[in-house]
């Protein structure tokens, strides 16, 4: 990833890095990770990431109708 400065504006450069690392899901997986997390706890977050996935694909598919 290379975010570049425009002008010694490095607050719109951090903020734009942030926001980039928050579209990737890097926040997410750092606080999924921050304590251990049991097989059956895990599998229900698998399954609840997938169904919010979908719901995601499915509004952005209804929505370009």
């Amino acid at each position: 990833m290379e975010i570049r400065v425009v002008n010694n504006n490095v607050e719109k450069a951090l903020r734009v890095a942030k926001k980039k690392l928050a579209a990737d899901g890097l926040f997410r997986e750092l606080k999924r990770r921050r304590f251990y997390e049991k097989p059956s706890v895990k599998k229900k977050a698998k399954l609840r990431e997938a169904a919010r996935r979908r719901q995601k694909w499915l509004a952005k598919r209804t929505f370009s109708r």
